[in-house]
């Protein structure tokens, strides 16, 4: 079974029917669970997903509540912190959440990691982009 990571970009897209790259990001995390991959988010790509459901509660919050229900939240520890901070002194223009989504993935040794950020394919080969149609 495969190990896979979520950015925030496609988890936001994921939820949210009006975002350019819903039905890329569904179909990415369709293909993962028919693969019967483990989708693993990092704790800070779930932060970064709730601030809009929790700015706007009502079915918003509870469609986000009953997917993360369902999802493994990956914790922050020193160990993926440390990486982070090894892929900003390399990568500068990385930001330091993306950064600790990366170390997480790379610390768990993910298969894959979905990004609709096309840089990213420039820190690791297991980035991949998703596509709108």
């Amino acid at each position: 079974m495969g190990l896979t990571v979520p950015d925030t970009s496609v988890l936001i897209a994921a939820l949210d029917a009006d975002d350019t790259h819903h039905d890329a990001a569904r179909r990415a995390l369709a293909a993962a669970w028919d693969a019967q991959e483990q989708i693993v988010v990092p704790v800070v790509a779930y932060a970064e997903t709730m601030v809009r459901p929790l700015a706007i509660g009502g079915e918003v919050l509870r469609r986000a509540d009953r997917f993360f229900e369902t999802q493994r939240i990956e914790p922050l520890t020193a160990p993926y912190a440390r990486a982070a901070g090894g892929l900003r002194a390399r990568h500068g223009w990385l930001r330091l959440p993306d950064a600790l989504i990366l170390a997480t993935a790379m610390t768990l040794g993910a298969d894959r990691v979905l990004t609709a950020d096309r840089r990213w394919v420039e820190v690791d080969e297991r980035v991949e982009v998703i596509a709108s149609a």
